[in-house]
């Protein structure tokens, strides 16, 4: 008895050790495997448990290929997870710093608040509320017609006499249709009350630009809506030359911020998609982009970052130059967050000018042993001097639509 009880024990010991020695390898396999050179078979372990192999059997060149689905495989043989494949040979960038004027367009008519209507009979309640309308809800129809702004609404809302609309929202990744009725206010005027927004502004920093794709990549975070927070989805926009006008300097428990202006006028690219590793789209002319004496750099694989000295490229007067920075510390990540490595800004000079990290600075470049290894996201409310950095290798994998 007492053999098969230590045998019992010893053989559930060792399938608990196995399960969370398994576990830990399928949780380390990343969903996403950049490559650089032709494709065979891909070990992503030291002691070659796991191997990477193309989904498509019948793939035989991959040189014109961007991205392919493969499997990774248990011992070559039994397929534990499907993964995406990108042949990143030749991330190749020029680095930004710059700080752009950003206009972005939303797919719908994003709700952010609501109000009761005055009538001639006192106040009634929110017509909006009562079809089930929620604050961070996307209107994208209107009785089956598109809108794109807000005087679209506005147009079909006057004209409806009151009568009933049909209205097709969109509640994060699901869309459906709700019944809201006007009513008509003391003016005279039939409304829905409720609050909305068409688009948004503001500035940020260039990241990089791809010379072969004529793409480029800003902020390292997405852009949301300042009242929802939900990350807003992309009809239209462009970005823009700008220019900083002054500088806030962050304090404890006060972020400084950049504040610049730009023209429509001046535009260099078309905003085409806002992502949670931050905002791409493509360019008109990437001289108009490119820092005068500039050079190519290559996009760091996100295991080549390291703790240490780096520098960070930003424009807080009339041109981009580097300032030291320390990455204090590298966080293992599987997916993209923009919460890759924290950064100190080690530089007394730009200390002295910003206090830190401060708005309008996401998106900066940081360079480490001649590559680029991510872009500033976020400052520390209480230490303006520290703030987050997202890998470039996140950024760059989204310029291309098909990663």
């Amino acid at each position: 008895m007492k053999k098969t009880s230590k045998k019992s024990a010893f053989l559930m010991l060792f399938s608990i050790l196995f399960i969370l020695y398994f576990g830990n390898l399928v949780y380390n396999i990343p969903s996403t495997i950049n490559v650089t050179k032709q494709l065979n078979e891909l070990n992503i372990t030291k002691n070659q448990i796991i191997k990477i192999t193309p989904k498509n059997t019948n793939y035989v060149n991959y040189d014109n290929a961007n991205s392919i689905k493969g499997y990774a495989k248990l011992f070559g043989i039994i397929p534990i997870k499907e993964v995406t494949i990108n042949f990143n040979r030749d991330r190749k960038v020029y680095v930004g710093g710059h700080s752009i004027g950003v206009k972005l367009y939303t797919e719908g008519i994003l709700v952010v608040g609501f109000s009761d209507i005055e009538t001639q009979y006192g106040k009634k309640q929110s017509p909006a509320v009562l079809a089930n309308i929620q604050i961070g809800d996307m209107i994208v129809e209107v009785n089956n017609k598109r809108i794109r702004n807000i005087k679209e609404l506005s147009d079909i809302i006057i004209n409806s006499n009151g009568k009933p609309l049909t209205l097709k929202v969109k509640r994060k990744e699901k869309y459906f249709e709700t019944t809201i009725e006007p009513i008509l206010n003391k003016n005279n005027q039939y409304k829905l009350g409720v609050w909305v927004r068409d688009s948004t502004s503001g500035i940020g920093t260039l990241t990089f630009i791809d010379p072969k794709l004529k793409k480029f990549a800003a902020l390292g975070h997405p852009i949301n809506d300042i009242d929802t927070g939900q990350m807003l989805n992309v009809r239209d926009g462009n970005i823009y030359k700008a220019k900083i006008i002054d500088i806030e300097k962050g304090e404890k428990g006060k972020p400084g911020e950049l504040r610049g202006a730009f023209s429509e006028e001046d535009v260099v690219g078309k905003l085409t998609k806002n992502t949670l590793c931050g905002i791409y789209g493509e360019i008109k002319d990437v001289n108009d982009l490119i820092i005068p004496n500039s050079r190519l750099y290559y996009i760091a694989n996100k295991d080549e970052v390291k703790e240490g000295a780096a520098k960070i490229l930003v424009q807080v007067d009339d041109s981009v130059k580097e300032y030291n920075i320390i990455i204090e510390k590298v966080n293992k990540q599987n997916s993209p967050n923009a919460k890759s490595m924290v950064i100190r800004i080690s530089d007394k000079t730009l200390i002295e000018k910003t206090g830190g990290i401060v708005q309008g600075m996401s998106g900066s470049p940081i360079i480490q042993d001649d590559k680029v290894v991510g872009a500033v996201t976020h400052v520390f409310i209480n230490r303006p001097d520290m703030g987050y950095a997202i890998y470039a290798e996140w950024m760059y994998n989204e310029l291309n639509d098909e990663f």
